[in-house]
């Protein structure tokens, strides 16, 4: 729990601080990231209220970059990610347990895992591999097709929730909750994410689109606002509700257009644009960004397609590319003091290091680097640069002879020089990474997942709208 919490403190400090209003380190490409200068706070209360009104200081608005083609890998690349997807599947069908559907955390490389220790967002990454697997027959279809019908009978007839939420961990065999985890809202999200692919993909079983819906329709949103213009991070049996909220973009944006969307407890579409997207300015790049690790510009694109359209703010595909573009400019840079750190190696994210978990990554410099590399930054961000993230697994499949390589895919992460190894995989970092890829090769989650009527509604209530500029500006 330590781990996870750590990650959810640091969203937490930088809204209560208002750290991300206040502008982030740029660095010039001119200098070769050498000279990095703080950007000027500006004066309380003449900051700018959207990114929109920020843009006008420049000449491109944010998340305006080359959107380069999905279909730019290799035939080897090709054949890699076919592979990785496949060993991904393999976590999730191997690693939940077969009488309630959730999934570890996390397990072991190699070895058996005796972990108890299942997490509501694997498990929702474990029900999107379910569908995978069936349509590309990684695994048996009819099995995976029971799995699923069994996962969505525990969660809604068994599993522990408060107001349709459940807590962030939870047991195997039980789904009582573990640690004493908070009652998460992201993680029920990223589960739910799982639970509406699996109604559309197998919208031919009755009782799976009869659960999953009815499992929908019991979250209570609006109980989550708490009185609020944001929804809360959780809530805690014995002191409420947390005191910090989703109020900063970050990994939020599926789980609000869900909120808005609900067919019984919606909250207001003037929710969405309440969030604050504060602006990031790095080596001439700009985009929306809270200050967190890469993987908060993954998770908001694993199952809604934002690919050609806006809303009132931001192209919010195109404004990934950028911040993709801006992490592998960051860990060049990086490369002066980690030099194995270049254009064949890169990319840093939320993982295991040598000394435990970390909440790690950039721009601007976040937690202790060291020049650990994690293969998640760069496989869940496979839609955002196909060509250059493609490049990097290729790399890292043949590294350290091969050990990068695991039963499960890419260990979680590793450090070049010293020869570490992770010896655990995570279950959220295999998962964005096969939902990416699979995203990237044919677009199945997007596709499937945008036939939830409530999501195109809630879209169409926050004013998305095909977007006229998209490739055809060049940052």
């Amino acid at each position: 729990m330590t781990s996870e919490m750590t990650r959810r403190q640091l969203l937490r400090r930088a809204g209560a601080t208002g750290m991300l209003a206040l502008g982030s380190p740029a660095l010039s490409l001119a200098d070769g990231f050498q000279n990095q200068q703080q950007a000027p706070p500006t004066t309380p209360g003449q900051e700018p209220k959207t990114e929109s009104q920020a843009a006008t200081k420049y000449e491109h608005p944010p998340g305006v970059f080359i959107n380069r083609p999905l279909t730019q890998v290799s035939k080897q690349a090709e054949a890699l990610l076919d592979d990785m997807e496949a060993r991904a599947c393999d976590y999730f069908y191997n690693e939940a347990s077969p009488k309630t559907g959730l999934v570890r955390d996390r397990a072991p490389a190699a070895g058996r895992s005796l972990s108890r220790v299942c997490s509501a967002a694997a498990t929702g990454f474990g029900l999107s591999a379910l569908c995978i697997a069936a349509k590309r027959h990684y695994l048996v279809p009819s099995q995976c097709e029971e799995r699923v019908e069994k996962t969505l009978a525990f969660l809604l007839e068994t599993c522990p929730h408060e107001h349709g939420f459940l807590y962030h961990f939870i047991d195997l065999e039980s789904g009582q909750r573990l640690f004493g985890s908070e009652l998460s809202s992201i993680d029920t999200s990223l589960l739910l994410s799982g639970v509406l692919l699996c109604r559309q993909y197998f919208a031919g079983n009755a009782r799976i689109a009869a659960l999953a819906t009815t499992f929908y329709r019991r979250i209570d949103w609006e109980w989550m606002l708490n009185g609020g213009t944001a929804l809360s991070m959780g809530w805690l049996p014995d002191q409420g509700f947390l005191q910090y909220r989703w109020d900063i973009y970050a990994e939020l944006m599926t789980m609000y257009l869900m909120a808005i969307g609900s067919p019984t407890h919606p909250i207001p579409p003037a929710r969405w644009d309440d969030l604050q997207r504060p602006l990031i300015n790095f080596g001439g790049i700009e985009y929306i960004s809270g200050v967190a690790p890469l993987f908060i510009h993954q998770y908001a694109h694993a199952w809604c397609d934002y690919r050609d359209q806006r809303d009132r703010h931001a192209n919010y595909f195109s404004n990934s590319i950028a911040a993709t573009r801006a992490h592998q400019l960051f860990c060049m840079g990086l490369g002066q003091k980690f030099p194995w750190l270049d254009q064949d190696l890169w990319g840093i994210t939320a993982s295991d290091s040598r000394q435990g978990y970390r909440v790690w990554g950039g721009p601007p410099a976040l937690g202790e680097l060291d020049g650990t590399v994690v293969p998640s930054a760069t496989a869940g961000s496979l839609p955002f640069l196909p060509a250059e993230t493609s490049h990097v697994l290729l790399n890292l499949r043949g590294m350290m002879g091969g050990k990068t390589w695991t039963r499960y895919g890419f260990v979680d992460a590793l450090h070049p020089k010293s020869g570490w190894l992770a010896e655990d995989v995570l279950g959220i970092n295999q998962g964005i990474s096969l939902l990416m890829a699979e995203n990237l090769r044919t677009g199945f989650l997007w596709e499937n997942f945008m036939k939830n009527r409530e999501i195109s509604h809630a879209m169409r209530e926050v004013a998305f709208h095909p977007d006229p500029d998209t490739n055809s500006q060049v940052l």
